[in-house]
């Protein structure tokens, strides 16, 4: 019976040339068939087993590489199912784009009544809930909540709100 550290030596010294061949025959790469192969080393040596002899650590390893090779197929088809979902836009928005959308929403607010544009801006830019608004401006929640109401229907076609209420990136501009 071999110790651990001789076997894995001997897997080094006679069988990581085969292995290797395998693990390119799987992936197309050299690069990544020497990664396949070390990890796959490292996950059988890792844990005492009842390797007793080279062929059969050999055995151990190529299924190992087997699997972390599949594992890592299917990883990577996860990546590429979630990959648009994730994706930004290709271009950054920058310092005038900030200027451009922090000068459409004064303009935008700018068309408001006065208690009106009160109530959006404690609402959005203060993050005030309903009620609070009510004590600062002396008003009742139900005001407030019309004043909510009337102020997103007058800013959703000037600001570019979609169908579904949501906030577009204009109104999160915070000055």
């Amino acid at each position: 019976m071999t110790s651990q550290p001789d076997l894995v030596a001997q897997l080094y010294r006679h069988s990581v040339p085969r292995l290797g061949a395998y693990a390119f025959l799987l992936t197309g790469s050299h690069a990544e068939a020497e990664e396949l192969v070390q990890a796959a080393i490292v996950k059988v040596c890792a844990r005492p087993r009842r390797l007793t002899n080279l062929p059969q650590a050999e055995a151990y390893v190529r299924a190992a590489i087997r699997t972390i090779h599949i594992d890592g197929l299917r990883k990577q088809a996860r990546w590429h199912r979630a990959a648009p979902s994730l994706a930004r836009p290709d271009t950054v928005a920058g310092p005038a784009d900030d200027v451009t959308d922090a000068d459409a929403v004064a303009t935008a607010l700018a068309t408001l009544a006065p208690r009106v544009r009160a109530v959006i801006a404690m609402y959005y830019w203060e993050d005030l809930p309903v009620a609070d608004i009510a004590v600062a401006l002396g008003i009742s929640d139900g005001t407030v909540k019309g004043y909510l109401r009337d102020g997103r229907a007058a800013l959703a076609p000037l600001l570019g709100e979609d169908d579904e209420g949501e906030r577009s990136a204009v109104m999160e501009v915070r000055s």
